[in-house]
């Protein structure tokens, strides 16, 4: 994104004219911003060439999902409906990963029966599950188990997933029986460990401390693995205070572990594929004065993007169009739902803004429209992809009539 001429770009595209013609709010993602990070990841790890699997859940637009696709990459999913969407945009089954705490019978056997790479279980009971719906196929599954290696990723508590007290994963002892139960089974072939220890991780040291727990009980465990599926949870930079992740010394520390231990690698990156290609144009629909602030109404809501109510997360937020007169009060940018929590951003020092002025939420492609709904009966925004000065409409706007 770009000004011109004090107009906000997204590629070759003005974003006045996206909200004349398309209305708002509307989600637009930018294909030049994905392309370039996707290859920015291919080549950070190019040296040992891992299998990328896009996690489903960050974006779940059937449309986006093809386009990452063409790049080459893979799925990680967390249910059978991602699944399904990862086969429908032509993602090939050995290339996905299903991850997740609480996979129903039907879902494990959906996957069974479509031939997917891993089914990463995180219990001992799905474990069991898993063999007991094999041995009825009479067929042999490939798995994964996952590791809790009671890591702290210093992120939000929210999205925090690597410590002991985090419903993932399983603890060592739990580990090692699984090992065990696997190598005394017939239709399971245990053929990964995996670890994911949070999400919007911005230090490359969790990393490190990861790593080393992985190596630890692999060099307690005899047992060979194919695969290390080390998840994602790279961050982005949502604003000015956040520092970028080191690949480089992430790359050198699986460079490090591989000296040791002979693997494949599979990362599953959600957010730094698609975090940064998303904007949500929204419009002012009323300014109220409060006295030592003014509230900024608009017709997004955070039933639209749900994460700064959710996790009090930070959007970088900007004028669509720009001009040079700030304004002396704070603005709170909040939407029309009737939740308290139904506010985006304060902010000082922002230019001055009128009703029906447009204003566009930064950083939104994870994360904003997979977490949507229809709270207070609103209809789910539509979604665009801009490349170069063409757009495509990839998801329509809802109609009251489809929901009620």
């Amino acid at each position: 994104m770009k000004y011109n001429n004090k107009k906000l770009f997204i590629e070759k595209i003005d974003l006045n004219k996206i909200a004349i013609k398309f209305k708002t709010p509307s989600y637009c993602y930018s294909h030049s911003k994905l392309k370039e990070n996707i290859f920015k990841f291919k080549k950070s790890f190019k040296s040992f060439n891992p299998l990328i699997c896009f996690a489903v859940k960050s974006n779940t637009n059937v449309n986006i999902i093809r386009e990452i696709k063409k790049f080459g990459l893979g799925a990680d999913v967390v249910s059978i409906g991602e699944l399904m969407l990862a086969l429908k945009a032509g993602i090939k089954p050995n290339k996905i990963v299903f991850s997740g705490v609480g996979k129903t019978s039907l879902e494990i056997s959906y996957a069974i029966e479509k031939k997917i790479l891993l089914i990463n279980a995180e219990s001992l009971s799905e474990i069991k599950e898993i063999n007991r719906i094999a041995k009825s196929k009479k067929k042999i599954v490939s798995v994964g188990i996952r590791l809790n290696p009671n890591t702290d990723a210093k992120t939000l508590k929210q999205i925090s997933t690597g410590k002991k007290e985090n419903k993932f994963g399983v603890n060592t002892n739990t580990f090692h029986k699984i090992v065990d139960y696997c190598k005394n089974s017939n239709n399971i072939n245990l053929k990964c460990l995996s670890v994911h220890i949070g999400s919007q991780i911005l230090d490359y040291k969790p990393y490190e401390k990861m790593l080393k727990a992985v190596s630890q009980i692999l060099n307690k465990t005899n047992h060979k693995f194919e695969f290390i599926d080390l998840g994602g949870g790279m961050g982005i930079k949502y604003s000015g205070e956040n520092k970028k992740l080191n690949y480089k010394k992430y790359n050198t520390a699986i460079l490090k572990f591989l000296r040791k231990h002979k693997v494949k690698i599979i990362f599953e990156p959600g957010r730094s594929i698609i975090g940064d290609t998303g904007t949500l144009i929204s419009k002012v629909i009323y300014i109220k004065d409060s006295g030592s602030k003014k509230f900024i109404i608009l017709d997004a809501a955070m039933n639209d993007l749900m994460r700064p109510a959710l996790y009090g997360a930070f959007h970088k937020t900007l004028p669509v169009t720009k001009s040079k007169k700030i304004s002396k009060k704070t603005y709170e940018f909040v939407g029309p739902i009737c939740e308290s929590t139904d506010r985006f951003v304060t902010l000082k020092n922002f230019q001055v803004l009128k009703e029906k002025d447009l204003i566009a939420i930064c950083d939104v492609g994870a994360y904003g429209m997979s977490l949507s709904s229809n709270y207070n009966l609103r209809p789910k925004p539509i979604e665009l992809l801009i490349k170069g000065s063409k757009i495509k409409v990839i998801r329509k706007r809802q109609k009251h009539k489809d929901i009620i």
